[in-house]
């Protein structure tokens, strides 16, 4: 089969279309054909060096892809031509993947493969941020960073749907009217962001030089969900720069609430899916490339310059 490769870390060139032998399942695993691969900062950063990667060189990129069941253990639930996605399983990057049973989403059939990718991994975050991270009340004020991004699109249109005040932030001119079709009340470039905002959530993809800025910007009992740091890593914070104005941060990784907390992970996928299907909420998908020219796919996403969810097909 055809996989996306790399045996060295750095810079988009590293990544190699190569050959591989199809996985084999384990007794707990289906295996999978995949149609759409979801590619996400945090590719980028395991291509870097610098995220949790599993495997050995030449490793296999990738954790989130849509497609079709295979072959699935007897008894799992999971059939041959089931429709199915998953979020986080190591080696997506792939024409075959062999997956855990328990990480295996059952897609409806009225979602496309494309809209699938764009609503997993990205809009699973989201559902979570806004209902269980810090569950956002009607009326509140939320500050989404990188709102034109993947998790910034889906942010948006959940946070609306539960009649909150969205604000959003991004980092250049031609990405604010997407965010306002979405239902951002307000949309700035990051350097016009008006002084005086301040919000009662603010959910940050970015992290960098915007994180310490974004604690300023709550109001007392307000909370900053932290997500990535596609900006750079997160500076120091003292407790004193909270305490005193009684507000909280709290960080957000999906792949470990996968394994720790998978009831609360279903419950929003639920949610999620049935905003889908009320046709309350839009997965943007920005970008779609070929697998075999995944290097062009990186760099796009590494430049910060795409909006929605970027896609790769096999």
């Amino acid at each position: 089969m055809k996989t996306l490769c790399f045996d060295r870390f750095g810079g988009p060139e590293v990544l190699k279309y190569c050959e591989a032998p199809d996985p084999v399942p384990l007794a707990h695993q289906a295996l999978m054909q995949t149609e759409v691969i979801g590619l996400n900062f945090a590719d980028v950063y395991r291509r870097k060096g610098t995220y949790h990667l599993q495997g050995k060189p030449p490793f296999i990129a990738g954790y989130e892809a849509v497609g079709v069941v295979l072959s699935a253990p007897a008894g799992s639930g999971f059939s041959a031509g089931q429709r199915v996605g998953f979020a986080d399983m190591p080696f997506a990057n792939a024409e075959r993947v062999a997956v855990d049973v328990d990480k295996l989403i059952a897609l409806p059939d009225d979602i496309s493969f494309e809209i699938a990718a764009a609503v997993l991994l990205q809009g699973l975050t989201a559902q979570y941020l806004v209902r269980d991270s810090h569950e956002i009340l009607s009326n509140q004020s939320v500050l989404v960073h990188a709102a034109a991004g993947g998790v910034g699109c889906a942010a948006i249109q959940v946070a609306r749907a539960l009649n909150a005040r969205v604000i959003a932030a991004v980092g250049s001119p031609e990405k604010l009217e997407l965010c306002r079709e979405l239902g951002a009340a307000d949309a700035f470039v990051y350097d016009e962001l008006p002084d005086d905002l301040r919000v009662d959530v603010v959910m940050d993809p970015v992290g960098g030089e915007l994180f310490e800025a974004a604690v300023g910007r709550l109001r007392p009992l307000g909370q900053l969900v932290a997500i990535g740091y596609a900006g750079g890593m997160w500076p120091e914070l003292q407790p004193a720069q909270l305490v005193g104005r009684n507000v909280g941060v709290q960080g957000v990784y999906l792949g470990r609430l996968l394994r720790h907390a998978p009831d609360v992970v279903a419950a929003a996928t639920r949610e999620l899916l049935e905003l889908w299907s009320g046709r309350r909420i839009r997965p943007v998908v920005g970008a779609e490339f070929p697998l075999a020219e995944v290097e062009d796919a990186h760099a796009l996403v590494e430049s910060r310059r795409s909006v929605g969810k970027v896609v790769l097909v096999p």
